[in-house]
C-alpha cells in the first residue's frame, strides 16, 4: 500500500521569496535564489527544508538541526548551527505561517471531501435555493429552500444548510456539520460535525414540569470566524447569538443562546458559555472554562483553563481557579494550600507534639 500525501506542495520557493513573504532579511552573502522544497520541525527537517524556533524549550533541538533554512527570533539568532541560514523574525512563528500557507493552501480549511467541482451527483439542492457560481456542493448534501451561498463556499458531503440560511463567499462548511437559521459572512470555516442554529435550552421551569419555551432568534456569524469540529452554537431565544468577526472557537465548545462573543476572541475546547453571555473584543478563554449566564467579560481579559467563572470579569484582567478570581489572587491561593500541605505532611521532632 502506498503511502498517501494528504497535502501536496504546491509550490517550491526559493531563500529570496521565502525572506519577503516572511518579512525577514536574508543575511549577507546567502544566495538568494537557493530552493527550499518544504517546510519540517527543527528535528526532521533536512537541507531543503525551512524550520522555526521560538521557544526556549527547544535550544537543544535548534543546535542540532540540519534545516537548510530557520525562522528564528533576536535572542535565539546565535544558537542557529554553521551549516543553517538564520532568519531572523520577531514573530517567528507568523512568519513560519505565511510561508507554510503558501507551500500548502489545500491544509488551511477543509475541501470538498469527493473532490467535487460544482453541484456533485447525489447532492440535494432545492429548486428555491439560490447558489452562486463557483458554490462546491458534495455528494449527500442538502441545501433547504431559500438558502442562499456566495461564490468560492464548499459545502461537503452530508453537511445540512436549512432554509433560508445565508452563507457568504468562499467559505468551507465541513462534512457532516447543520446550520440552521443562521446568517454567516465571507472565508468562515465550520469544520466537520458542527452543530449551529439548533434550538437554545430554554425551559420555564415549574413544580408541576418545564414548558418549552419557542427560540426564535438566529445566529450571526461575521467574517472570518473558524468554527471547529462537533461545536455547538445555539440560535438565540428573543434575540441574536452573535459571533464576531475574526473568532477562533476550538473543537467541542458549546455557546447558548443569545451569547454575544466580539472580535478576534479566542475560545478553546470544551469551553462552555451559558446563555446570555458576552465577551467582548480580544478575550481568551483557555480549555474547558465555564462561564456561567448573564455575564460580561471585558476586552482583552483572559481566563486560565479549567477556571469556572460566576462573576462579571473587568477589561484586561488575568483571571483563574475555581472560582475563579484575578490570577495573583489565585496563586497565591495555591501556593498557600501547598505549604499547609507540606507542613501538615511532616513528621513531628522529638520533644514536639
Amino acid at each position: 500500500m502506498a503511502e498517501p500525501v494528504f497535502f501536496p506542495l504546491a509550490t517550491s520557493l526559493d531563500y529570496g521569496e521565502v525572506a519577503s513573504i516572511s518579512g525577514a532579511t536574508l543575511p549577507e552573502g546567502v544566495e538568494p535564489t537557493l530552493r527550499v522544497a518544504g517546510a519540517a520541525a527543527l528535528e526532521t527537517a533536512g537541507p531543503a527544508d525551512l524550520a522555526y524556533m521560538d521557544n526556549p524549550k527547544y535550544t537543544d533541538a535548534l543546535a542540532a538541526t540540519k534545516a537548510g533554512l530557520c525562522l528564528v527570533s533576536p535572542r535565539f539568532a546565535d544558537r542557529v548551527p554553521a551549516g543553517t541560514v538564520a532568519l531572523v523574525s520577531s514573530a517567528p512563528y507568523h512568519a513560519f505561517a505565511k510561508v507554510l500557507a503558501r507551500f500548502f493552501p489545500t491544509a488551511l480549511k477543509p475541501e470538498s471531501v469527493f473532490g467535487s467541482q460544482g453541484v456533485a451527483p447525489g447532492a440535494i439542492v432545492h429548486a428555491t435555493a439560490v447558489l452562486e457560481p463557483g458554490v462546491t456542493v458534495d455528494p449527500g448534501a442538502v441545501i433547504g429552500p431559500g438558502a442562499e451561498i456566495g461564490a468560492g463556499t464548499v459545502v461537503a458531503a452530508h453537511a445540512v444548510i436549512g432554509p433560508q440560511v445565508r452563507i457568504g463567499r468562499n467559505c468551507s462548511i465541513g462534512a457532516g456539520s447543520t446550520i440552521q437559521s443562521t446568517l454567516i459572512g465571507n472565508r468562515v470555516i465550520v469544520h466537520p460535525g458542527a452543530r449551529i442554529g439548533q434550538d437554545g435550552f430554554g425551559f420555564a421551569m415549574s413544580p408541576k414540569g418545564h414548558m418549552k419555551v419557542p427560540q426564535i432568534g438566529r445566529v450571526i456569524i461575521q467574517d472570518d470566524v473558524e468554527i471547529g469540529a462537533n461545536t455547538c452554537i445555539d440560535r438565540g431565544a428573543s434575540r441574536d447569538t452573535v459571533i464576531g468577526e475574526g473568532t477562533k472557537i476550538d473543537n467541542l465548545v458549546q455557546i447558548g443562546h443569545n451569547v454575544v462573543i466580539g472580535r478576534h476572541c479566542v475560545i478553546v475546547s470544551q469551553v462552555g458559555i451559558a446563555g446570555s453571555s458576552t465577551l467582548e473584543d480580544f478575550v481568551v478563554l483557555g480549555g474547558q472554562v465555564g462561564l456561567a449566564g448573564h455575564l460580561t467579560i471585558g476586552a482583552g481579559a483572559q481566563i486560565a483553563a479549567q477556571s469556572g467563572v460566576a462573576g462579571d470579569v473587568p477589561r484586561g484582567a488575568r483571571y483563574g481557579g475555581y472560582p475563579a478570581q484575578p490570577a495573583l489572587s489565585w496563586a497565591r491561593e495555591a501556593a498557600l494550600l501547598k505549604s499547609l500541605v507540606a507542613k501538615r505532611g511532616r513528621k513531628p521532632e522529638a520533644g514536639q507534639d
